[in-house]
């Protein structure tokens, strides 16, 4: 029991994590959490920190790839037992997006701007759409699976685990639908 318990405590601790860089780019912490251009580091260095936040992308996208290949599902599960093995792929995930977040470096050069009151709201209301999109399929997926909570709740319960087998609902469906971002049409 005190293992099962453990294995729940972890979980619900590295979703808790996850919550962190989840919550970030919301709509309503976005305009806080973007750090502005400074006019101070215009010019200084920054190519120097163009490589830095190239490298904290790359750290996120190796994690992020790395970690959901089956061979490596295959081998970790044999380090790290299973029932943890998402939320150790969650918070390995939520770690690097939050290095990434704490390191990354602002380049000193404005790449674009809206100074219309109405375009602004346009593209907020489009951020925060996408936004709630992205929390909305999650559910629709399984936000529990997919976020390593159902794998450490149900041991704690008694319950037998199984894997289950993914869906690709709605957005993701490929039912006669092709999607690329926002652009659907009809196959077949």
């Amino acid at each position: 029991m005190l293992k099962r318990a453990t294995f729940f405590a972890y979980g619900l601790g590295a979703y808790l994590v996850f919550l962190g860089p989840f919550s970030t780019p919301s709509p309503l912490s976005a305009a806080s959490a973007c750090p502005r251009v400074s006019t101070a580091t215009r010019g200084r260095r920054s190519a120097w920190r163009s490589l830095i936040d190239m490298a904290l992308l790359t750290v996120f996208a190796v994690q992020h790839s790395v970690m959901a290949r089956r061979w490596f599902k295959e081998w970790w599960t044999q380090v790290v037992p299973w029932a943890i093995e998402r939320s150790t792929y969650v918070l390995c995930a939520s770690l690097a997006l939050l290095l990434l977040f704490w390191q990354w470096r602002p380049i000193g050069i404005e790449i674009w701007s809206v100074e219309n009151p109405a375009a602004r709201a346009v593209l907020w209301t489009l951020f925060g759409a996408g936004w709630t999109l992205v929390l909305v399929v999650t559910f629709l997926i399984n936000h529990f699976d997919l976020f390593g909570l159902r794998q450490v709740w149900l041991p704690l319960i008694g319950q037998p685990t199984r894997q289950i087998e993914f869906r690709t609902p709605l957005p993701y469906s490929t039912s006669g639908t092709r999607c690329i971002s926002a652009f659907c049409w009809r196959s077949g």
